[in-house]
């Protein structure tokens, strides 16, 4: 079976290389022609696990393929994916362009019939406006050629996308056709032989299930996140909330735990876009503005904490040299799209602080959005040397059981913010930080 994925972006990329380890022939596309050359040379433009080794293994066994123009593969293929970006507008809601201009491509040069799915993000309603543009530009032709379209969204967790895409918990599938089903239905029998579940729904709710996930898994976070700002009020422990609360079966525990906010490329895009699509159709999303705004406000609470502890001995955060643990929105990527690290260090910045910071692989990422405006550490320890306070921003592994006794004699006041609740405060009382968490 051979098929097209267009963009080479964190979905597109790990679609089309799981689905050629499957042992289905795939063509990369994307206009970037230094990210083709260097996919070629099996150099990865993401941060994700295993990702490279499959990109590598396929590439040589020429069951995937990368290549700056879909034109060349559109006869050969059976179905093109649409995995390009959908960023969000001024407006919150998400950016169509390059779903709309792959569509053009499609309805320009088609020969014979081809099924178009969506695979990237997109509010409902999407797939019929990448109908109308294929036949528009098929009436343009003055040609009649067969095409369907579908909607196929991901639901992949950077970090562990792999292993999320080739042992899927749910597969949902949303065509208008049997032909098209009976299509996806056979390039996902290999998933369904071992009994992953394939979801076929009608197209617009296959497009509303990918923004109702995530809005309720961003609804989660943002409600423990305000319960964990009344505990610290009333005196109550929220890991303690949270384990109670989560031993109900109807809870469940995943996406309890409270934090420092969430970013990353998903959750405040799609929050962002669910609210702005229902406003299109004269809804007022009231909850999901909520949950927007405690993120917003959470991302800020570290600063506060650090600012208030400064404050409470008659001194500023002028002049201090603050160190950051931890850059990426969370472990295992490289990802800092709206991280909360790049809020706290605009603050930091702009109170008068020295920022140093350390992250296992986001370095370059933060080179790149803050240059030369923080100071970048070899490793945790340099990070922390000569610092007036240490804030966790993301709870890598290689953070969780640092040598307190070095980190005392090298921060030049020991104090510590854990945005990530992964440190015991008696423990960290008894070796003499201040400590604060979330």
């Amino acid at each position: 079976m051979n098929i097209a994925v267009v963009g080479t972006g964190y979905v597109g990329l790990v679609t089309g290389t799981c689905f050629s380890e499957m042992g289905i022939n795939v063509t990369c596309v994307d206009i970037d022609a230094a990210k083709i050359e260097k996919l070629k040379q099996g150099i990865i433009p993401i941060h994700e696990p295993g990702l490279s080794e499959l990109v590598g293994k396929n590439y040589r066994s020429e069951r995937l393929r990368f290549t700056t123009d879909l034109t060349q593969c559109l006869d050969d293929v059976e179905i093109v994916f649409s995995a390009v970006g959908t960023p969000p507008d001024e407006d919150g809601s998400a950016d169509l362009r390059y779903v709309l201009d792959v569509a053009r491509t499609i309805g320009q040069h088609i020969k014979r019939y081809i099924l178009v799915v969506t695979k990237s993000t997109v509010p409902v309603g999407t797939a019929q406006k990448v109908k109308a543009t294929i036949q528009a530009e098929l009436d343009k032709r003055g040609v009649s050629i067969p095409f369907d379209v579908a909607s196929n969204p991901e639901f992949l967790k950077e970090g562990t996308a792999v292993d999320d895409f080739m042992r899927p918990d749910r597969v949902v599938v949303g065509t208008e056709s049997d032909r098209a089903q009976e299509l996806m239905g056979k390039l996902y029998r290999p998933f369904t032989l071992n009994n992953h579940r394939v979801i076929y729904t009608d197209i617009p709710s296959a497009e509303m299930i990918k923004y109702a996930a995530n809005a309720m898994l961003a609804t989660r976070i943002s409600f423990m996140n305000d319960i964990a700002n009344l505990c610290a009020s009333v005196g109550a422990d929220v890991d303690m909330v949270r384990q109670g609360i989560g031993s109900d079966p109807r809870i469940g525990s995943r996406f309890l735990y409270p934090g420092c906010g969430y970013g990353g490329s998903c959750f405040p895009k799609d929050v962002k876009a669910l609210i702005k699509s229902a406003s299109e159709h004269r809804y007022d999303m009231q909850i999901l503005r909520a949950v927007e705004a405690v993120n917003e406000r959470q991302k800020t609470l570290l600063f506060s904490k650090l600012e208030n502890f400064f404050k409470a001995s008659g001194e500023t955060l002028s002049g201090k040299t603050i160190a950051l643990w931890g850059l990426a929105f969370k472990p295992d990527t490289d990802d800092m799209r709206e991280a909360p690290s790049v809020v706290v260090m605009d603050a930091l910045l702009a109170a008068g602080s020295t920022v140093k910071v350390y992250d296992p692989v986001a370095m370059n990422e933060c080179r790149r959005i803050k240059g030369n405006a923080v100071t970048y550490a070899a490793d945790m320890y340099e990070a922390a040397g000569g610092a007036d306070a240490l804030l966790l921003l993301t709870e890598w592994k290689e953070f969780r059981l640092p040598a307190w006794d070095v980190l005392k004699k090298t921060m030049r006041q020991p104090v510590v913010i854990d945005g990530r609740n992964i440190y015991n405060k008696k423990e960290m009382h008894a070796n003499g930080f201040h400590y604060e968490c979330i």
